[in-house]
């Protein structure tokens, strides 16, 4: 059998950055003012409430200052940044209706390819728009929804009033508040009490217009007993001039309820990525973050989970991999809030060529979360004297009877080991890649690679191909 070897250089991105044009109808000028803000809840006649958030989150944004800590960001001025571009389409749920430049980008993607053979519902955004959306019917008649947020506002205005950055307040950060102010786009998940949803449901975001930003808002409910798993991709191509993502995700696990929410992050390099995520469990129920991050200039996401409920459960294993003028600040984030809760982390990074990743990981236990167990590991990896890791692990505990551990590793890849398979044979480039290979392994196994083809492409593209 031929042997597949690893290729460790720049990831062939042609794929990615393939640049639509004319296909935008109508955008917001530059900047952020309250003008722009009741321009673009105007243009999607939102309810009162709804506006007001908006506002009330513009005033927090500009209250609010810079992040002292992690990457710089001195580069982001969001006087350039256009805040809506909306697509010269309506949503459809033909991927026919679309125009043929959008429909070929989500082709090249393989993200019609990826419904049709392993996906119960597709959902795709072309910069601030979702421009397809299906379904199986069958989940339909179960009383699942899956539906972009603007529809679930105006169908579903109940539901998501009742969850609306209510886990993502405003005032928690500068980016959260930024994304309350301009949201726009994104995904509603509703699954009723004891539904399994067999097959994953998958949202795709693609952001192709220059110095713009993308703020999409996904809100994902599983009731009681339920059951999903949520595939999130998201790509843009390379441009000379900044973009920015700041989205939001919210996922309420009802109790007995399981989640599993998995993500590879595939930006361009002109990208500031400041995303943020979390999650609530109740009684019984679990939690799962499978996380990849590959691309970005700078990255700042850390999902969390509010372990609400006894019994509750989270699981987050994640890899990201920094090259040149990349710095990568991911982690994770628990909150024990009940009895006999249980966490686990995994957070591996690998860094070559200059890039630069830091692993933070927080974990809280409250003094009436007694019986809890968490697990927190970390491991990076340097392929050279010229790139950074870092790991700042946080803990802040407030009772004696738990279990807590924590390990973490940065290191090089050995000499020893190098020479060990050289001398079996291989040259210097594939025992490096044999040991990478090894690294990542625990973390890509759990990646989905069956359903999402996009996914597969990355991780294909990152780590295997022909050299030597």
């Amino acid at each position: 059998m031929e042997r597949k070897k690893t290729l460790l250089g720049e990831i062939e991105r042609s794929i990615y950055d393939i640049k639509d044009t004319g296909h935008t109808s109508y955008q917001v000028s530059r900047g952020l003012t309250e003008e722009i803000v009741r321009e673009i809840s105007a243009g999607k006649n939102e309810p009162d409430w709804m506006l007001e958030l908006r506002l009330q989150s513009l005033a927090t944004f500009e209250r609010l200052e810079m992040p002292p800590w992690g990457p710089s960001l001195h580069e982001l001025d969001m006087s350039q940044i256009v805040t809506y571009v909306k697509p010269e389409t309506r949503m459809t749920d033909d991927w026919q209706e679309l125009p043929e430049d959008i429909r070929l980008t989500f082709d090249r993607l393989g993200i019609p390819k990826a419904e049709q053979e392993s996906l119960s519902g597709v959902g795709a955004q072309y910069d601030s728009e979702v421009v397809y959306h299906s379904m199986q019917a069958e989940l339909e008649e179960q009383g699942v929804i899956y539906t972009d947020m603007e529809t679930a506002l105006r169908e579903h205005e109940d539901i998501v009033k009742a969850h609306f950055m209510k886990l993502l307040p405003p005032s928690d950060h500068k980016f959260m508040a930024l994304h309350g102010a301009v949201w726009s786009g994104g995904s509603f998940v509703y699954v009723p009490p004891g539904v399994e949803v067999e097959m994953p449901l998958q949202s795709y975001f693609r952001l192709n217009a220059p110095g713009a930003g993308q703020f999409e808002h996904t809100l994902i409910v599983c009731e009681k007993g339920s059951k999903l798993h949520f595939i999130e991709g998201c790509s843009a191509p390379r441009y000379n001039v900044l973009n920015l993502h700041a989205g939001g995700v919210e996922l309420y696990v009802g109790e007995g309820a399981t989640l599993r929410y998995s993500t590879i992050e595939n930006w361009s390099k002109n990208m500031l990525n400041l995303n943020s995520k979390r999650a609530v469990v109740e009684k019984n129920g679990a939690i799962e973050w499978i996380s990849g991050t590959f691309g970005s200039h700078i990255t700042m996401l850390y999902p969390s989970s509010i372990l609400k409920g006894e019994y509750a459960r989270s699981e987050y294993i994640g890899v990201s991999f920094a090259s040149t003028g990349q710095f990568l600040d991911t982690g994770n984030k628990v909150i024990h809030a009940a009895p006999n809760t249980s966490s686990t982390m995994s957070s591996k990074s690998i860094s070559k060529a200059g890039g630069n990743t830091t692993t933070r990981t927080s974990v809280s236990v409250l003094p009436k979360a007694t019986n809890s167990k968490s697990s927190v590991i970390c491991e990076a990896l340097m392929l050279d004297s010229l790139s950074r890791s870092d790991t700042i692990p946080a803990m802040d505990i407030r009772s004696d009877a738990v279990d807590i551990g924590h390990e973490a590793k940065i290191g090089r890849i050995s000499e020893e080991s190098i020479f060990y398979l050289m001398s079996r044979g291989l040259s210097e480039e594939e025992a490096k890649a044999l040991i990478v290979r090894g690294f990542v392994e625990p973390v890509t196994k759990e990646l989905p690679l069956e359903y999402a083809v996009e996914m597969n492409r990355l991780i294909g593209l990152e780590l295997e191909g022909t050299i030597g």
